[in-house]
């Protein structure tokens, strides 16, 4: 008897995620799952829907191991901008912020600032949606969402101790976690590994802030843990065999090294896996990339370690709004502009003498951490209401006016607030280390940010960059590793049966046009309104023309430039994926 096929995908050049060359091939997909890959061509009179793929490649759909899709979840759950680009699965949970087990408040205080996503819209949906306080109960809230993208969560460190310990002291830099609290931090983390989950997410760097009210600026929660309890919880993470995902200290990027030991089984321990942000050239540390992975290689390659650095394969581009961005969190007096709110009081202390000099000051600092550059000549004004700023550097406009680039950009913001938007690049500027750090071993390529700093950059189309630097002239590595690296590497690195394109695994397939690749500008700027945050305007890629369709459990959520009808309603595309437990 005839199979036949809820789609069949004809004639593409098929790379199946595992590393291994490309071939010419149909593919019959039936109730979510790849059925049939065969050379000789499948007769299409038994496939409800024929997706001519000649010319084209057919990949295993692209995996997104760092997001921020957590609110825009509950909001808006077709996740769009990365189905559009042929993202199928999607990350969440990530750098110690969750929606699992914190109050609706809570969730939102310590989500909204660190991840630049208005307040007044997350906190409502919580307070209307969040119903559930542990992670059996998110686990089920996932599984009635109508997902366009597969979901698979990290338990949030930072949401983890504010649901056990009570926001007012998870920042308390004094308080410490009771006996009975550190063991239901730890019965939650069971039940997040018995549920599914990843593992656990951290952060140590203190620059990130929480939200509200009742703790503005405090730093999020995690960074208040010491490494006694970091390690209390990194011991049950090993003797399950979950993940831990986290960030650096970047005011010590030498905590990497006790990233890279926890991770080490040295002999006489499991070792732990863990990913950390990120491998990149940034301009203020030149070097430190080559130094961070010099250091990963060392720890995997002789001291048992499972490490791997989330790289991203394209230039940090990054826009702001006046001084509404997260690096200025990164000094004292950038800091001190954004704990406020509203314009009048932080222009009235823009305006303040003693601030001035503090802001130039802190701005020409050169040592300390920090991943800006602090160069207001590599600065672009993008948009303003002088037009005759637009185009120019913020150093051009200082040197006009015959003052300090730090005084000029506080007269700037002064004058125009917001509605200064420019623009500068932070890192993964030089073509060349890109291509060296997506060749690491000890890379793991993600970190795409998405459904965060919505205003501030765009990382959507990443799987589009690795592969464009796959059929470039003089390519950085072969098609078939790019696939590989996106997809396959992915799955297994994290134990989920996702990223390989075989029959009998989940038809999560992405069909695209590699010459419209080669020719494409992904860097080109782009907009779109986010109806469901009132109609704010958020960064975007639109790189139409190169994904002509992207398949999520068998079913078409994207096709020729556009959703799905029932992308994100009432359809369930994607599904809450459950990493396979660990012996």
């Amino acid at each position: 008897m005839q199979t036949r096929f809820d789609v069949l995908i004809r004639r593409g050049l098929v790379f199946d995620g595992t590393g291994a060359a490309p071939r010419q091939a149909d593919v019959g997909v039936l109730d979510g799952r790849v059925v049939a890959i065969s050379e000789v061509p499948l007769n299409p009179h038994h496939a409800s829907r024929v997706i001519e793929a000649d010319g084209l490649w057919v990949t295993p759909g692209f995996i997104d191991i760092h997001t921020h899709y957590d609110a825009e979840l509950l909001i808006a759950p077709g996740l769009q901008e990365s189905v559009r680009h042929g993202v199928t699965t999607c990350f969440v949970g990530s750098c110690s912020i969750s929606m699992v087990c914190a109050d609706a408040e809570d969730a939102s205080d310590i989500f909204t600032r660190v991840e630049s996503i208005p307040r007044e819209y997350v906190l409502p949906v919580l307070q209307t949606v969040k119903t559930w306080h542990d992670p059996q109960g998110y686990a089920r809230h996932l599984e009635s969402l109508p997902l366009g993208p597969n979901i698979a969560s990290f338990l949030g460190h930072s949401d983890l101790r504010t649901a056990v310990m009570g926001l007012d002291r998870a920042v308390d830099p004094h308080a410490r976690p009771t006996t009975a609290e550190m063991n239901r931090m730890e019965g939650l983390l069971n039940q997040a590994i018995d549920e599914g989950l990843l593992g656990l997410s951290a952060m140590t760097n203190p620059w990130d802030k929480v939200d509200g009210n009742r703790h503005r600026s405090a730093a999020l929660p995690s960074t208040y843990a010491t490494w006694k309890e970091y390690r209390r919880l990194h011991g049950l993470l090993r003797r399950r065999g979950a993940i831990l995902q986290s960030a650096p200290n970047l005011n010590n990027p030498i905590n990497a090294v006790f990233y890279m030991a926890t991770s080490a089984a040295l002999g006489i321990r499991r070792k732990l896996k863990t990913t950390l942000i990120t491998l990149m050239d940034i301009k203020a540390r030149p070097g430190l990339d080559k130094l961070t992975a010099a250091g990963a290689r060392l720890f995997n390659n002789f001291l048992g370690a499972a490490f791997r650095l989330q790289a991203l394969p394209q230039p940090f581009q990054v826009y702001a709004d006046g001084i509404d961005f997260v690096v200025f969190e990164e000094f004292p007096a950038g800091e001190a502009a954004l704990h406020l709110k509203q314009d009048l009081d932080r222009n009235r202390l823009f305006s303040d003498p003693v601030y001035r000099e503090r802001f130039r000051k802190e701005y020409m600092r050169r040592w300390g951490g920090r991943v800006w550059h602090r160069d207001f000549g590599d600065a672009a004004i993008m948009n303003c209401p002088d037009p005759k700023l637009v185009g120019r550097t913020i150093r051009d406009v200082a040197r006009e006016r015959g003052e300090h680039e730090a005084l000029v950009f506080l007269d700037l913001v002064i004058e125009h607030g917001r509605a200064l938007r420019w623009s500068t690049v932070i890192g993964n500027h030089n073509p060349d280390r890109i291509r060296v750090n997506l060749n690491d071993s000890a890379a793991i390529v993600g970190f795409s940010d998405a459904g965060a700093h919505l205003r501030n950059m765009a990382f959507y189309n990443f799987g589009l960059w690795m592969l464009q630097l796959a059929v470039m002239d003089t390519p950085a590595m072969s098609p078939q590793k790019a696939v590989w690296r996106l997809t396959g590497e992915i799955g297994d690195w994290f134990d989920l049966e996702i990223g390989k394109l075989l029959p009998g695994r989940q038809a999560d397939i992405v069909v695209l046009d590699p010459q419209a690749l080669r020719r494409a500008d992904l860097g080109q700027y782009a907009e779109a309104a986010f109806d469901e945050l009132g109609g704010l305007r958020r960064v975007v890629n639109r790189n139409d023309g190169i994904i002509k369709a992207t398949l999520i459990n068998g079913q078409v959520a994207w096709a020729d430039d556009a959703p799905s009808p029932d992308l994100g309603k009432a359809r369930h595309f994607g599904r809450f994926l459950r990493r396979r437990a660990q012996a």
